[in-house]
Order: C-alpha cells, then sequence, then structure tokens
C-alpha cells in the first residue's frame, strides 16, 4: 500500500482511486473530460495502461476495473471495445460498466452480452479471475439461481482463493437483501475464518459483513434498530474487531489496493461499538482517505467522517501504541 500513498498534508476527502496515485490521475482525466461535455478517446490509451500495469496483482487489477467503470460511463468503454474487439481491458472494461450502471439504475443488465465479453476476456487471459469475478457481480445483479453462480464462483477460487472483489460480490449475493439469509453468510465466514491468511486481500471481509448486519438492523426499524448496538457484543464480532484494531493500523500490515476502504469500515464498526480509543487509531491510519460505504448510511460520508475523526481525536490525542 504505501506505494499508492498520497501525500502528507492534504486536507481529508473522497477519492474512488483511495491511495492509488497513478489510477487517480486517469479519473480525473476521465472527469475532466465529462465536464467539458465531450468524449476524450485519447484517454483510452490512458485505461489501458493503468489496467495492464496492474500485472498479476489481481486485487490491484479489479479496483482500478472499479474505479474506471464508475468514471468512465457506458459510452466511452463501448468506442475502446468497438477498437479492439480482442482486448481483455475493452472487454472487461465495458461488462464492468454494464454492470456499474444497472446497479446505479436499478435496472437489469444484458446478461447474454457480458458473459459474452467475460468468457471471451477468460479465453485471453486464462490465468486471470477478473474475467469470472466481473461475470459473478453481473449474476448477482440478475439473482441468477446459485446452481449458475456457483461455477462461476470455483473458476475464481481457483485462479485466485482470496481475491477480495469476488468475496465481496458473494457476500452480496448471500446477504439477506438478494438471495441467501443470514445463515448462509455466516457459513460464507466459518469457511474461510480459519483458513484465510493474516493479511489477505479479503481481510475486511468479516468486518464488512458485520457493518453490513448492523446497518440492516438499524434500518429495519422498531425494537431491530434499539438493539442494533447489541449486535457489537456478541463473541464474533467482538473478536474481529479486537483483531482487527489491534493488526490493521500497523505499519505495513495491510498491502492491498483498496485497504484503505477496509480501514473505512474498520473504523465506522468501532465507533458503532463505542471502541473509542481504538477507533481514533483506526482513523489516523486512514490518512484523512474517506469512503462513501458505511458513512454515507447517516449522511453525507465526508461531513460523518470528518465529525468522527475531529471529535475522536480532539478527545483522545495520539498516543503511543500499546
Amino acid at each position: 500500500m504505501s506505494a499508492f500513498r498520497r501525500r502528507k498534508g492534504n486536507s481529508p476527502r473522497l477519492a474512488p482511486e483511495l491511495d492509488d496515485v497513478v489510477l487517480g490521475r486517469v479519473r480525473r482525466r476521465l472527469d475532466i473530460s465529462w465536464a467539458r461535455g465531450e468524449l476524450d478517446t485519447t484517454v483510452i490509451a490512458l485505461m489501458e495502461k493503468v489496467i495492464l500495469d496492474a500485472g498479476q496483482d489481481w486485487d490491484r487489477k479489479a479496483h482500478r476495473l472499479g474505479v474506471l467503470a464508475e468514471a468512465a460511463g457506458r459510452a466511452l468503454p463501448q468506442i475502446w471495445l468497438r477498437q479492439a474487439p480482442q482486448d481483455p481491458g475493452a472487454l472487461l472494461l465495458h461488462a464492468w460498466s454494464e454492470v456499474t450502471h444497472a446497479r446505479a439504475q436499478g435496472t437489469h443488465v444484458d446478461l447474454s452480452s457480458i458473459r459474452e465479453a467475460c468468457l471471451r476476456a477468460a479465453e485471453l487471459i486464462p490465468a486471470d479471475p477478473t474475467p469470472w469475478t466481473v461475470l459473478l457481480a453481473a449474476m448477482r445483479c440478475e439473482q441468477e439461481p446459485y446452481g449458475e453462480v456457483g461455477p462461476v464462483w470455483r473458476e475464481i477460487k481457483a485462479r485466485d482463493p482470496w481475491n477480495r472483489e469476488a468475496h465481496l460480490q458473494a457476500l452480496g449475493y448471500l446477504s439477506p437483501d438478494e438471495c441467501g439469509s443470514t445463515g448462509q453468510v455466516l457459513d460464507l465466514l466459518d469457511g474461510i475464518r480459519s483458513v484465510m491468511p493474516a493479511r489477505a486481500p479479503t481481510v475486511g471481509l468479516e468486518v464488512t459483513a458485520f457493518v453490513h448486519a448492523y446497518q440492516r438492523a438499524v434500518s429495519a426499524g422498531g425494537m431491530a434498530a434499539l438493539n442494533a448496538g447489541d449486535y457489537w457484543r456478541r463473541p464474533d464480532a467482538s473478536a474481529a474487531l479486537s483483531r482487527a484494531a489491534r493488526d490493521w493500523p500497523l505499519p505495513g500490515f495491510l498491502g492491498h489496493a483498496a485497504a484503505l476502504a477496509d480501514l473505512n469500515v474498520l473504523a465506522y464498526a468501532l465507533v458503532k461499538a463505542a471502541l473509542m480509543d481504538e477507533a481514533v487509531v483506526v482513523l489516523r491510519a486512514t490518512a484523512g482517505m474517506a469512503t462513501p460505504w458505511p458513512w454515507n448510511a447517516e449522511g453525507d460520508p465526508l461531513e460523518r467522517f470528518l465529525y468522527w475523526h475531529g471529535a475522536i481525536s480532539r478527545a483522545r490525542p495520539a498516543t503511543s501504541r500499546r
């Protein structure tokens, strides 16, 4: 993560690229293009390069594709695909941008088109789990039955057992909000907890699942909302927060592309669990980089991040790590 860390001294901010400086430059170029109301097709070469430069760091490749899919919209990936129909990057960015658009609009995706693009990319880059991860995201969007999703999941696990993006997609698919249940989420967590390496890109999955469950209880209202705070006193949630608060802020412990996003999730969970001493350490470890989720559950995400960052820091001055 350190090689991609943003410069010190910047004000707290939201940036989809997190601390990936190179990706940030391309994303800002895309934003300028849209602000001017024109399609800057020269940026295609920049997108191609930033995707290729991720190499076999599948976690970073997924992170970069996700950010680019959000920033590029649908038109630019379609242009790139027409120019280079056999380019894996073009195929994957097109498919991911379609999924991103469908999620944002609450519409269906053309699963047959996305499946074709992903399978063609999988043929061109057979060792890469990313085509299968994008396909999983599309199938989740369409709420495909588990019998169809299972084989795609196995293709991913065969190539990258601890792929962060794929596990987040699986977590969403198996949640009570989509195609699964609380029991299926717990089964997923139980299946990885004892075998996952401590510094794997999926290290944040358990805390992420707990935050989703907490927010689900709050949004339900009534007694579920009133008792939501008790969630953090459960032995599994308490143990997960304790491990994460101890290890994640340590310099160099987290090295995956979205480490700052996981630190945001942990900081939010610690605040909600009223573990303020731990929360202030984790908030400082974010270096002021906020993420929309989970802070947006209670209003403007940057405002909520700044509120807790400022309130806890003022109340608890920096001290040495225990």
